[in-house]
């Protein structure tokens, strides 16, 4: 009973911390974010009770932690929502509530707590720094605090309910509604500085393109519903029987059946949510948001929902499908755009210099592993990547947010401004910010799958063994080559950053963060480095004898067959091929990049040129959507909506009518108004007039002469009744 009570209160401090923030504490910028991040400890707490109750709960999968209450009526019935803590919920618990606990804390450090207003800052515009005066009298300029530091934990602490909510919901419905808040506060975090019309747009765009993506979904939801009359996780993908039998019933689309309709709809919701192909282009641009928002989107929350999404209809998109067997067609589907996307965005990360952008594109290329996973029906390699890439991505993010905010001190201490997230503009930063370098390092590692030590070598060693033991060559080598091509890019983001010699004055300045921004990092690195020893496959040589694959055993018994029969053995080809494309990019990128001097182009422009370009534009595919997509609707928007339609047919009509209506009025006017109602009128009242004027010579004021009319008028009158009279008796 308590535990049924802690789930249902889990999301509600955030929320709480929201709308005290907003109401009342918005001037308190220290009472601000104490109640946020009080609200977040408090979650926190609540879901590390859940996670270790629910880890020692016998078959947690048949019989999960649940209850619900009827919410509204639906005829003789009534929907219900509730809460449900299952083995993915309680891991997906785990990490989302380390992630935003440390996120919360790094960014009191990051918005600059405790130091002064800035000279010229306003709100809606990053913080510029403020000018102190020294005890020896000379100027000194130091970062300023966020103008809007309230407002940015109001809507942080809105996000993390929504991220909640998701998780510990036991229904598709109120999963979708914390997903459109998450929509909602991306869309807020994003135009955080909204005054920057890159942060705008930025934000407008990440908004329009997560819902297309969520109209499919929400389509997929309301034909789920009104197929099996639930949205309830137990009831549909629990339940056998109606799953074989939406896998055999045909859907009319595409020849797909209802199973695959269903979750091909879905799936595009997990297309936006995660940036996967070709809804991608939001995910790099959301970089315009402060560090901590970047984060929680790419790493804690919002894009590991649509993986989280995917993972939780993995039974429904199964259905029907046997391992071993040829993939349907929703499997393939999904193999295929995560395959690609992993590849396609790692090689655009190659060609970025922004330090946030590579990490963005890294991250939608991560998500593509596991979009891949799940399409070749490793279901319990992709929710262990999903937790090992959240920890070692949020890492990154949050190192390259210390890495930033010490290059700004450096450009505030020389007065000479360079832009503090190019990464050909640091260099050396090993020696001047030494704590965020190592941990920074392990993130790097972790991301590159370096054997052995890390928690990202176990999860994707795991997702190409499921590729290659399920015989899908084509997703294996293409997940292969995105594998050796993020080593390479993360060596190249090291080297370029923290390696060599400073090339600019301000990174020869940079400083280490304080210890808010630090502490998170170092938090964040042992569950890059120890996440991973939860999932280390039984079969593997050696350590799989030694330690105990606990992850597989809880998370894998969400499947009535734990993993497909082709990933149950251990491959020693994907192994060695991890082992390869790991160590071989790291060294590759190490020898490229190291001791690149000050003002050198990148090496790989003057090797590949031309593709180097093409990789820096990023394909040019925004040109493309803004020729294809963008383009048109303003053209429709401007000129057919509002020239044609709007002013020259709805305007152009309104008009036409009014000038009948003129036209119609002018001529009641001339030929009945005037004419015949204001003729009739005149005549009549002309003749009163008249009438009166012939009276008024009989109105001479003298009383004798008014008796003596009155007494001819009776007596007139009393011969005529005499007569009148007389006539008639006779």
């Amino acid at each position: 009973m308590i535990m049924n009570t802690l789930i249902w209160l889990l999301p509600l401090p955030p929320l709480l911390a929201f709308f005290l923030i907003v109401l009342f504490t918005n001037r308190s910028n220290r009472l601000s974010h104490t109640l946020a991040i009080g609200a977040a400890l408090l979650s926190w707490a609540g879901a590390m009770y859940v996670f270790w109750g629910a880890i020692h709960v016998p078959d947690l999968a048949q019989n999960p932690i649940a209850s619900a209450i009827n919410w509204f009526p639906t005829g003789n019935t009534w929907f219900r929502i509730g809460v449900q803590i299952d083995p993915l919920s309680t891991v997906a618990l785990f990490f989302v509530a380390w992630t935003i606990l440390m996120i919360f804390i790094y960014s009191v450090g990051y918005h600059n707590y405790g130091q002064p207003k800035g000279d010229h800052d306003q709100p809606g515009l990053p913080p510029h720094g403020a000018t102190l005066a020294g005890k020896d009298g000379h100027e000194h300029h130091v970062p300023s605090i966020e103008p809007m530091y309230a407002r940015f934990f109001a809507f942080s602490s809105l996000f993390a309910f929504a991220m909640y909510l998701l998780v510990v919901s036991d229904n598709l419905l109120t999963l979708y509604i914390g997903w459109e808040i998450m929509g909602l506060c991306s869309y807020l975090l994003i135009g955080f500085w909204y005054a920057k019309e890159s942060a705008r747009n930025a934000a407008v765009k990440a908004f329009l393109t997560t819902r297309v993506g969520d109209v499919f979904m929400l389509l997929g939801l309301a034909f789920l519903y009104s197929t099996t009359g639930t949205l309830n996780y137990h009831e549909i993908f629990g339940n056998p029987a109606l799953l074989e039998k939406l896998a055999t019933t045909g859907s009319g689309i595409l020849g797909l059946s209802v199973a695959g309709a269903i979750g091909l709809l879905l799936f595009l919701g997990t297309v936006g949510k995660s940036a996967q192909f070709p809804l991608h282009v939001w995910l790099p641009d959301a970089m315009e948001g402060p560090t901590p928002v970047s984060a929680m989107i790419h790493a804690a929350t919002m894009v590991s929902a649509g993986v989280y999404l995917a993972i939780r209809i993995f039974p429904l998109v199964s259905a029907g499908w046997i391992p071993g067997t040829p993939l349907n067609t929703t499997m393939t589907v999904m193999a295929l755009i995560g395959a690609f996307t992993a590849l396609f965005s790692a090689t655009i990360a190659v060609g970025q210099n922004d330090i946030k952008r590579v990490l963005a594109y890294s991250t939608i290329s991560q998500l593509g592993y596991m979009i891949a996973a799940l399409g070749v029906g490793a279901y319990t390699a992709a929710a262990f990547h999903l937790v090992t890439h959240a920890f070692f991505k949020a890492l990154l993010f949050l190192g390259s947010g210390s890495v930033i905010h010490g290059m700004e001190h450096g450009v505030l201490h020389t007065g000479k401004h360079v832009d503090a997230q190019d990464m050909f503009n640091m260099g050396g930063l090993r020696k001047k910010m030494p704590l965020t370098f190592w941990t920074f390092l392990i993130g790097g590692l972790a991301l590159s799958g370096f054997p052995l030590v890390t928690a990202g070598f176990w999860s994707k060693d795991e997702i190409l063994a499921g590729a290659f033991n399920g015989g899908h060559l084509v997703v294996f080598i293409t997940l292969a080559l995105a594998a050796l091509l993020t080593a390479f890019y993360t060596m190249r983001q090291i080297s370029l950053t923290f390696l060599g010699k400073p090339r600019t004055p301000a990174a020869e300045h940079a400083q280490e963060t304080g210890w808010t921004m630090t502490l998170p990092l170092v938090v964040l690195a042992f569950f890059a480095v120890t996440a991973g020893w939860a999932g280390i496959s039984s079969s593997f040589p050696g350590l799989g004898r030694l330690v105990p694959n606990w992850f597989e055993g809880f998370v894998g018994t969400m499947l009535a067959e734990t993993e497909t029969a082709a990933a149950a053995l251990h491959s020693l080809v994907p192994l060695f091929t991890s082992l390869v494309v790991a160590l071989g990019g790291l060294a590759l990128g190490w020898w490229v990049y190291k001791d690149l001097p000050l003002g050198a182009a990148d090496p790989l422009q003057n090797v590949f040129k031309g593709f180097y370009t093409l990789l820096k534009k990023k394909y040019y595919l925004d040109e493309a959507y803004d020729f294809l997509f963008v383009g048109p609707s303003h053209w429709i928007a401007d000129v057919l909506t509002a020239e044609w339609v709007d002013r020259k047919m709805i305007d152009g009509f309104l008009h036409g009518v009014a000038k009948l209506a003129l036209t119609l009025g002018t001529t009641l006017r001339n030929f009945f108004d005037l004419p015949v109602v204001n003729g009739t009128g005149d005549a009549l009242g002309e003749g009163v007039r008249n009438f009166g004027t012939s009276l008024k010579v009989i109105q001479t004021g003298r009383v004798q002469q008014y008796l003596i009319i009155g007494v001819l008028i009776l007596v007139t009158v009393g011969i005529l009744f005499y007569f009148l009279l007389t006539l008639s008796l006779i």
